[in-house]
């Protein structure tokens, strides 16, 4: 319990250098709480198999070529003379999963272990949970359109939760109300206007989330065949300054198209080879995404930093106290 203390009321404090109090950091978590069962219930409401996380695996997400990325590293462990990795994301995992599926959602806990300037950004851990789903031969509007739904679904069932109504009064804060359809702009669009930091100008004079399409990214995010070097995926960015929400797109799913991008981006075959393997077996078209949980939460308890809404915080550049 002294322990649990220290934590609470030393390790929890914004940016600024003001401690944030035990009872706030227990409303946050109040909060998290409530949108994780709304969350399941939404998904499990439009026919989702909810499956368990995967957390070592032969291959994980390479988080490359993004440019957006910091990753210093994959942690690996040696297990019974196997090399397994921890994982960035389930992309991979879903793909296969999908052989034997047609929707699914995990609450996937991820390791990205982010270079400690990470820390300024105010959204970034080097642990996370992310609610990462998969829909067999869907679309990118597809996606968006059922992300939009569920956020709608998401400020009206918090409205009608005691819970959190209690929890948010608490904190002093208004359940966010999700007004779609949302605004789409292209990356090369807000580029051109904004300069590399787009996201940042666009997200601090929004007052509704926004959709970012064409990034490029990592070899399973599918090129538009119609348009070569532009891609089939896309972002949510939250509004008033908190930035990127979720990820995602539609996935090659052709073996000879997968090998061809992997050895573009010089990846290593052996690491992905029983994933070749089932791509040569094939896979189902498909688009899906990710979003992290504590950013949802950060975002709906206007908070300033991620790691204020975590009680065990996992900020890149802090100590890690437990």
């Amino acid at each position: 319990m002294i322990l649990l203390n220290k934590y609470l009321y030393h390790f929890n404090k914004c940016n600024n250098g003001v401690y944030m109090s035990g009872e706030k950091l227990v409303e946050k978590l109040a909060v998290t709480s409530e949108v994780i069962r709304h969350t399941i219930d939404y998904f499990n409401e439009k026919g989702f198999i909810q499956l368990l996380p995967v957390i070592l695996g032969k291959s994980t997400d390479p988080l490359g070529p993004d440019p957006n990325s910091s990753i210093l590293k994959t942690p690996e462990v040696e297990y019974n003379g196997q090399k397994l990795y921890t994982m960035n994301s389930m992309i991979l995992h879903k793909q296969i999963a999908l052989k034997q599926l047609e929707k699914i959602f995990i609450l996937s806990p991820n390791i990205r272990l982010e270079k400690a300037e990470r820390k300024s950004s105010g959204r970034h851990l080097f642990e996370f949970t992310q609610l990462d789903f998969e829909i067999r031969d869907a679309k990118s509007k597809d996606v968006m359109s059922l992300m939009e739904d569920y956020l709608a679904y998401l400020s009206k069932s918090l409205k009608s939760d005691p819970k959190a109504k209690e929890a948010f009064e608490k904190l002093g804060v208004e359940i966010f109300d999700f007004k779609p359809p949302f605004k789409v702009y292209t990356s090369g669009e807000l580029l051109d206007k904004y300069g590399e930091d787009w996201e940042t100008v666009v997200s601090k004079s929004s007052d509704q989330p926004f959709w970012v399409t064409d990034h490029k990214r990592e070899f399973y995010e599918k090129e538009d065949i119609d348009k070569p070097g532009h891609y089939l995926n896309y972002d949510l960015i939250y509004p008033l300054g908190f930035g990127e929400a979720l990820s995602g797109g539609e996935r090659e799913h052709e073996y000879e198209v997968i090998t061809r991008k992997m050895g573009k981006d010089k990846l290593d075959m052996e690491v992905y080879k029983a994933y070749l393997s089932e791509a040569k077996g094939g896979l189902y078209p498909s688009a899906g995404a990710g979003f992290g949980m504590e950013r949802l939460t950060r975002f709906l308890t206007k908070s300033e930093h991620v790691g204020d809404v975590e009680l065990f915080r996992r900020v890149p550049g802090e100590e890690i106290v437990i």
